[in-house]
């Protein structure tokens, strides 16, 4: 049973969402009825959608699967957890910002993770990964144990009380100081520009749109300490907490009967 992190406000004007494992299974397409959840939504409030993955990755998962006649203008995508946003303009997604690693910080984040991964034991047999396990997506590298294409089910049984992500997120950090370095997914590290996280993202969305963040609703599976999604809450944003893409798809589709009656 989720409840409520933070009350929401009665004047929500922004919908934001986490990706994996809130809006879809990690890596996976959107189901039809989130599909159809999600054009409804858009239909009477904007909707944000801030993750970890790149923009080919939310293409895949939400964009490629979502009705023709859901309105693609009120959507704001924050791919890299917000280190770049894009907006569909005049048909096409358009970036508006990135905020990109320069060549010495990735190579300095990518030899720290396969280093200390090693050092730690996490650095998993190649015959156990199933896609990439180092990605340089621009403005964030990310290490996936399992890799990239791994099955749902193997990724969350892999470290369900995220103490070998907890080790090689500290391990990491301490060798780039200059850089950000946080838990992701269920297997994931992510690496970006120091202050980087969904927080930063939030905030720039604020910047972005002119919407304050008390007027603002961000729904999520990670919002416990640790979690990716947690730096949202401690800004203040009001948060609900999912349990995955049924619990989301309940939710939204009472707050859509709430904005309707409004």
């Amino acid at each position: 049973m989720t409840e409520l992190t933070i009350p929401v406000p009665d004047d929500i004007q922004i919908v934001a969402f986490d990706l994996d494992d809130t809006l879809a299974a990690s890596k996976s397409p959107v189901q039809p009825e989130m599909a159809a959840t999600l054009r409804d939504l858009l239909a009477v409030r904007p909707v944000c959608i801030i993750s970890g993955g790149r923009y080919e990755q939310f293409q895949a998962q939400v964009l490629d699967n979502l009705p023709t006649d859901a309105d693609l203008s009120r959507l704001h995508l924050m791919p890299t957890c917000g280190t770049r946003y894009l907006r569909h303009i005049d048909g096409a997604w358009t970036q508006i910002y990135a905020h990109d690693l320069d060549e010495a910080d990735k190579a300095a984040a990518i030899a720290s993770l396969e280093k200390r991964a090693k050092e730690l034991g996490v650095w998993e047999p190649d015959e156990k990964c199933k896609g990439d396990r180092i990605e340089d997506r621009g403005s964030q590298i990310t290490f996936s144990a399992l890799g990239q294409q791994a099955s749902v089910a193997d990724k969350h049984a892999w470290d369900p009380d995220m103490t070998k992500r907890g080790a090689l997120r500290d391990a990491v950090a301490a060798d780039v100081p200059q850089l950000e370095v946080r838990s992701g997914g269920s297997t994931s590290i992510d690496i970006t520009q120091k202050g980087i996280d969904k927080a930063h993202g939030m905030r720039a969305l604020t910047e972005q749109t002119g919407i304050q963040p008390e007027n603002m609703l961000f729904i999520g599976d990670r919002l416990q300490p640790g979690g990716n999604d947690y730096p949202v809450y401690e800004m203040g944003i009001a948060c609900h907490a999912v349990e995955g893409p049924q619990d989301t798809i309940g939710y939204v589709r009472s707050l859509i009967d709430g904005f309707q009656k409004a």
